[in-house]
Order: C-alpha cells, then structure tokens, then sequence
C-alpha cells in the first residue's frame, strides 16, 4: 500500500495541472517514500478524478517493455497507464500543436481483447487465446515532468506518460502471426526514424499483455472484454515536433500513421 504520509492528491493534482500549464519537477522530490505503489497511487488519484468528470476507460497502454526505451529514460522495469476515449486519435487527424507536451512517437502491437482475463497469473497462451485482434499502432507520448527528467516513480504517476494512441484499420486475428518475430519500421517525414522488432517488447508483445494482466488483476482494475492494449515500443521512441508525419509498418499486420499540424 502507499505510504499515508505521501502528500498523493497534491501531487496528482500538480501533474493534472500541467496538461493545460506547463511541464513540473520531477515529483519524485517530493516523495517521502519511493515506492511503487505510491507511484500508481497517484496515477490512480488522478484516473478516479477524470472518471468522475465522466471520461471513459477504453483500456490499458505499457510502456518501458523494450530495452531501447528503457535506456533512453533510464529505468528497468515496464509500466502501465491507463487509456481513456478521448485519447484516440484518427489517422486524418492532425494532431494539434500544443495538445501534447514534448510529444514523442513509438511504434508497437496493439491488442483487442475478446474476454476478460481473470487468472491471477495469466500466460502468454492465455493471452493468446483471449485476443479477438491485434493492429499496428502509434502511441504518441507525452511527459508532463519537465525534460522527460523521469525515473519509474515519475512516469507511473504521469499515466506512464500517455497522451495519445492511433489505431490501423486492419484488425488481424493472431492466428499464425509470430508476433515475437514480426518486424517494424517507423518513418518520419519519409526518412526512416526507428525500426525494431516484437523480440524488443518483452521478448513477445504476448509477455507483455500477460504482464499487465496480472499487474492490473493486483490493482482491482483486471483486463475485460473489449479492452485495447498498447503493448509497448518495438524500437526507439521518436521526438515528434509540428508538421511531421509518421507512419509505421509491422509485418503482418499492415501500417499506420499519425501527422502533427
């Protein structure tokens, strides 16, 4: 459990504020305890907050499954955060300058679920079995602490620094896909700007859903039917700025894109 003594709705009112402001310290600096738990504690703060003013959960994002991402925040586990309707974004829509703070790119599997997961310890079978389709997609990140100065405590407690997400409109049943195998190649204004590889994301993008599954079941907020999981960065994330356009391609299932105004 997070530590009482944590100063929780202040600080997830802090990191709320900076949506429309500008980008905070780093709240670990204000963290009595650096726990995890106080981390998703905040973040929770904040979801039960935006629920009330009535925005609707649509699933779940991970983030920090790949070793690449890893090293360029300097942290060594995954994470997650929690998508919301309005975070979708279309591929012809432009995303609008200032919507993001410090946006960046990354490309990565997408899953739709087709039933619950209810297994304490689900695996990446289970997974499998319980996915009605996987897209490509890009999910746009944000940083809502200044710099991208983050350590784990920061990003989990910004909403594992999610923005926004857009979807390809190729919906592919797993069926013989190996997604641990497929390739990606992400371009930015034509040029190619990452590439990588389902091996990057926890070894299998199905680790990784199986990953969050458990951790979400610990947390009281377990993965249901319909749900839409980012699974996590195949390579590289990308600093995004106004006028790019990007577009992302993962073998076997198809391509997607996202342009800023």
């Amino acid at each position: 459990m997070a530590n009482v003594a944590e100063n929780i709705d202040g600080i997830a009112k802090a990191i709320r504020e900076a949506y429309s402001g500008e980008p905070i310290p780093p709240i670990r600096t204000q963290l009595i305890f650096q726990e995890i738990d106080t981390a998703y504690a905040i973040q929770e703060a904040n979801t039960s907050h935006w629920l009330a003013e009535g925005r609707r959960i649509v699933g779940c994002k991970i983030g920090l499954t790949s070793p690449a991402v890893q090293k360029q925040l300097g942290v060594d586990r995954p994470d997650f955060g929690i998508l919301f309707a309005d975070m979708q974004v279309q591929e012809d829509e432009p995303v609008a300058k200032g919507r993001v703070l410090q946006p960046k790119i990354e490309a990565e599997v997408a899953f739709e679920m087709a039933r619950d997961i209810v297994s304490a310890n689900p695996t990446a079978k289970e997974i499998f079995d319980a996915t009605a389709f996987v897209m490509p997609a890009l999910e746009i990140v944000g940083s809502r602490i200044r710099n991208w100065e983050i350590s784990i405590y920061d990003t989990i407690a910004d909403n594992a620094s999610s923005a926004l997400f857009v979807l390809g409109q190729d919906k592919r049943p797993l069926g013989d896909l190996n997604l641990r195998e497929v390739t990606m190649k992400m371009t930015r204004n034509g040029d190619v700007a990452s590439e990588g590889k389902g091996a990057a994301c926890l070894d299998n993008p199905l680790n990784a859903v199986a990953w969050l599954a458990a951790e979400l079941g610990k947390r009281g907020r377990p993965l249901r039917a319909g749900d839409i999981v980012l699974s996590g960065a195949l390579g590289p994330m990308v600093p995004a700025n106004s006028g790019d356009v990007f577009q992302a391609s993962i073998e076997g299932l198809g391509s997607v894109s996202a342009r800023f105004a």
